[in-house]
């Protein structure tokens, strides 16, 4: 029991590896789970994790770190178990979505559309040097035409598969002239899994997206395209904030320090949020709330915060120990901080943690210029706490511990769509064209999966999938097909007989294509 405790007081990166570390089953245990905070591992056990703890078992092709967007780990990026992918193609480990069609929010009924894809497989230029071929520029172009005698001025929604961390915002022309979109994103479009196989009942792990049927489902109603141009959660539900500050401890003597919070609720008329802490106890009403003490030197935040949601927890006591096991025995004297309470809302809360948290780990995506605002990053937060975490009635068991640092740095990387709005103006008896361009992710098998299928890259489009428009033809394009090797696909091409460009059947809602980068 004492290695388990001390297992979930440091934040092992991932629940099913403290699942398998420790063979435990259960998910009521006396320490619950926490993410993040892995480098505190040699510090505390002192010993090297040697790579046993990856889950990925090495690079992912192209010189991509697979555990870097969560797929290899918890299927955050893919669906983990092959239990998805093209139809008539291989299901890909980490799957990276369909190219998904223009679509217009007025569907006026004498628009027409033609379509034309069209993928480019010049190798890209990485920092390394290494000329490597590895995704591909898609340029998905669109010719509207007004069969009328007025001008026709429509607003145009494109839609495509991504993160907030991994951006690839297409660029969009109209009639050749360059616009500036704005950017809207949906939730989080995955959904959760066991972290202790198909036989498990808890919701502890993410579980992305592994199918272009699964896009189907998630888009073809319009519910989601609706929440994603919607307004965000207000979360104006008041709430009391405890705010550690000026902290003290003997780190010279105890390298881990930690100190902890307890006190006693209600569960039913208590629910409490943490931000900034490393672990927790739970026994009926007791909690127990811990954190290492900053000494200036972790790469963590120094920003703790409890948030009660609900009536007030009451008092609570403070105690120093010398590691973020918590055990009694253990405890030690000069640890201190200082501690401010107020009372605000949820929301204002939320605020306050997504801005320390984007300050310290998401400055390289989110920005108050854009094209991910601190206001759109901070609504993805509290769509996904309102959605899947303890405001939701029914809440995930991922975010059902109230843990507002998961929470929130994973709405950097989860996978979503996300929609371009931008207007278009289809002249009297006319036509326009629109074009978005971007480079496409493919979707793949994990490098040191032990897969035969490492190696080979995927790519899907759907045809009509989340659209209203009238498509009256569509076709698809390959540019440099010399520096790929298809060995999977539906499309027609035939590079070496000089099929390079296809029309597609209107009626067959998705097509795939697989390639092998051809080596120099």
């Amino acid at each position: 029991m004492r290695a388990e405790r001390l297992f979930r007081a440091l934040g092992l990166a991932d629940p099913a590896l403290v699942e398998e570390a420790l063979a435990v089953r259960a998910r009521r245990v006396e320490w619950k789970r926490w993410a993040a905070l892995a480098a505190c591992l040699a510090l505390v056990l002192g010993f090297a994790v040697s790579g046993g703890f990856r889950g990925d078992g090495g690079m992912a092709p192209g010189g991509t770190d697979a555990g870097s967007s969560g797929g290899a780990m918890d299927g955050a990026n893919g669906g983990g178990d092959g239990s998805g992918g093209a139809e008539g193609g291989i299901a890909f480990l980490s799957y990276a979505g369909p190219v998904l069609p223009l679509d217009t929010l007025e569907n006026p009924a004498e628009l027409t559309a033609e379509r034309t894809v069209t993928w480019d497989f010049a190798p890209g230029a990485y920092p390394d040097g290494e000329r490597r071929q590895w995704g591909a520029e898609v340029t998905d172009a669109y010719i509207l035409c007004n069969g009328t005698e007025e001008d026709l001025a429509v607003t145009a929604l494109y839609p495509f598969a991504g993160s907030f961390a991994e951006l690839d915002l297409p660029a969009v022309t109209v009639g050749g002239e360059a616009v500036e979109p704005a950017l809207y994103a949906g939730a989080y479009a995955g959904g959760f899994r066991s972290a202790a196989g198909p036989e498990g009942a808890d919701t502890l792990n993410l579980a992305g997206l592994s199918s272009w049927r699964e896009y189907k489902a998630l888009l073809e109603d319009g519910a989601y395209r609706e929440q994603a141009l919607g307004e965000y959660p207000a979360l104006d539900s008041p709430v009391t904030v405890y705010e550690f500050s000026n902290f003290e401890a003997p780190h010279g003597e105890y390298r881990a320090a930690t100190q902890a919070v307890s006190f006693t609720i209600d569960p039913e008329r208590t629910t409490v949020f943490t931000y900034g802490f490393n672990g927790c106890e739970w026994d009926g009403g007791f909690r127990r709330y811990s954190y290492f003490v900053p000494d200036g030197m972790r790469r963590e935040t120094e920003r703790k915060l409890l948030v009660v949601w609900g009536e007030d927890i009451g008092e609570y006591a403070l105690q120093g120990y010398q590691n973020g096991g918590c055990n009694r025995g253990e405890e030690i004297d000069g640890v201190s901080c200082s501690v401010a309470r107020r009372e605000t809302t949820l929301g204002a809360a939320l605020d306050l943690a997504c801005r320390d948290s984007a300050a310290w780990y998401g400055e390289d995506w989110v920005s108050e210029e854009g094209p991910v605002t601190f206001a759109m990053y901070r609504g993805a937060a509290a769509e996904l706490l309102s959605q899947y975490g303890p405001l939701s009635g029914t809440p995930m068991d991922r975010y059902a511990d109230g843990r507002l640092d998961e929470l929130i740095q994973e709405t950097l990387h989860q996978e979503r769509v996300l929609y371009l709005r931008f207007p278009v103006t289809v002249p009297a008896g006319g036509s326009v064209r629109v074009a978005c361009a971007f480079w496409k992710a493919p979707s793949y098998d994990f490098g040191c999966s032990g897969s035969e299928n490492e190696g080979l890259q995927g790519y899907d489009l759907v045809t009509r999938l989340g659209s209203s428009l009238n498509f009256t033809r569509q076709s698809a394009a390959l540019v440099n097909a010399e520096n790929v090797q298809i060995t999977g696909q539906d499309f027609g091409f035939d590079p070496e007989g000089g099929v390079t460009s296809v029309e597609l059947d209107l009626e067959q809602e998705h097509y795939y294509l697989e390639v092998r980068p051809v080596e120099e």
